[in-house]
């Protein structure tokens, strides 16, 4: 079976008079056209894991995630359109949500684990699974073989940019778009937003990727108080943007990168003529966690 449909994910450019005051060209690869749940970044990192289960004859995908996890409903639609059955352990108590319920209806079964057990993924698969039988995704699809999906993002491109710049969780993403930027010999700066309070752990994830980590730009300043959390000005500028570009995203990951694309134009960190790729990672369906801070 070929891991692959035919993607779309066009590169837009977002149109904003403070870009233009400061002669900055901004655009966003919109890999949240991909799939409707095998969205973005988390098809990237699926497709050559998927290939390698396949290829060892195990039809049974193991993995790990928060109850509103865009990667576990990925691994769900996924797992039903390529014909393995999926199995993921949740962190934190049983609940019902409904991203929780959309990867039951695409066969996912869900097991929920306290965080102190969540802690050790390696021991929860082993315990209860077979590796001959069954197939280790980790927590966000964090792998080799999701950088290498990554990186293809960069041979897609139809233009060069100065910059390329992502949100980062486990960091599998960032360090992809730089295998890719390295390989075909770009003069391109790769920037993370990281999501997560004290990302500065995403160093040795690149080292043990070998990937330098000089190469890769941290901003830290924009994890508003650490993973999922929000604040006022993060949602106040997310309906914003949304209004204004009709482009959906998310307080989770898309949001906070956002934020800090925009901020750093504002503080003026970029050369005049520079021009800015945004990846859009998809996910959208982690906004339906949010709801509530929108309707205040």
């Amino acid at each position: 079976m070929n891991f692959s449909f035919q993607i779309y994910s066009p590169e837009e450019q977002i149109h904003d008079s403070k870009f233009e005051d400061k002669n900055i060209s901004v655009y966003i690869k919109r890999d949240d056209k991909i799939h409707p749940f095998i969205s973005g970044n988390k098809w990237r990192k699926l497709k050559y894991q998927l290939e390698d289960a396949k290829q060892q004859q195990i039809n049974h995908l193991v993995t790990f995630g928060g109850a509103w996890s865009n990667h576990l409903l990925a691994t769900a639609a996924a797992a039903a359109q390529f014909g393995f059955k999926a199995t993921a352990y949740v962190r934190g108590e049983e609940i019902q949500n409904p991203v929780l319920d959309m990867c039951r209806l695409f066969g996912m079964n869900l097991h929920f684990v306290d965080r102190e057990s969540y802690r050790d993924k390696e021991e929860l698969f082993q315990r209860s699974h077979n590796p001959q039988t069954s197939y280790f995704i980790d927590e966000g699809g964090k792998s080799d073989l999701g950088m290498k999906g990554c990186a293809e993002i960069i041979s897609e491109l139809e233009q060069q940019y100065d910059h390329i710049f992502v949100a980062s969780g486990t960091g599998t993403t960032v360090a992809g778009i730089q295998l890719g930027v390295s390989t075909n010999n770009l003069q391109t700066k790769v920037h993370s937003i990281p999501v997560l309070k004290g990302a500065e752990f995403l160093k040795n994830e690149f080292q043990s990727w070998n990937i330098d980590p000089e190469l890769i730009t941290l901003h830290l300043d924009y994890h508003f108080s650490g993973y999922a959390k929000v604040k006022p000005d993060l949602i106040a500028f997310i309906k914003s943007f949304i209004s204004s570009t009709g482009i959906m995203i998310e307080p989770t990951y898309t949001g906070k990168l956002l934020f800090g694309v925009y901020d750093l134009i504002e503080k003026e960190y970029f050369k005049p003529n520079s021009k800015i790729l945004v990846i859009h990672t998809g996910g959208i369906t982690g906004l339906l966690g949010h709801l509530q801070h929108f309707n205040r």
